[in-house]
């Protein structure tokens, strides 16, 4: 028997379990600063979805994406360690892209850390193609890879 995961938004007290995975596994090595206080800001902010997974009352991961007109930037995006191979990073993402496009985003972009390949194969294999190098992107130590996907084409072709 397959189980989905269940996705659902991020309640306020999610924010420090948010924060701590993306100190320990988005941002290791560079400070922190998705500190608890900003994840509270993204959940609290109309333009904004932070979607978790849980199991026994603990967050296995989240995402956060931040919408504007046209355009969609996946912000963050993790797992816990021992959860991963499961499939929750892809059904996380897939919700929040959904969510995208009943917004009536056309495309999401995301960066990922470059010295990251293991995140930059997830991304292209959930169908993001490379868009560019950001050097420095991350506190100007790390650079970053750009990454797009198109969601639907509008009628003015872009």
């Amino acid at each position: 028997m397959i189980i989905i995961p269940n996705v659902s938004l991020a309640n306020e007290t999610d924010a420090s379990a948010i924060a701590e995975m993306s100190r320990d596994y988005v941002e290791y090595g560079l400070g922190w600063s998705w500190t608890p206080s900003r994840v509270m800001k993204a959940i609290r902010d109309n333009g904004t979805n932070v979607a978790v997974v849980r199991e026994r009352g603990l967050v296995l991961g989240f995402g956060i994406m931040r919408y504007g007109e046209q355009k969609a930037h996946l912000t963050l995006l993790a797992v816990q360690p021992t959860e991963r191979k499961r499939g929750l990073g892809a059904v996380l993402l897939s919700w929040l892209e959904k969510s995208a496009l009943t917004a009536g985003i056309e495309r999401v972009q995301l960066e990922a850390r470059a010295d990251n390949p293991v995140a930059i194969a997830f991304y292209r294999d959930q169908g993001y193609e490379d868009a560019g190098t950001v050097r420095g992107y991350y506190r100007g130590e790390v650079d970053a890879l750009r990454l797009e996907k198109t969601l639907w084409v509008g009628t003015d072709g872009g």
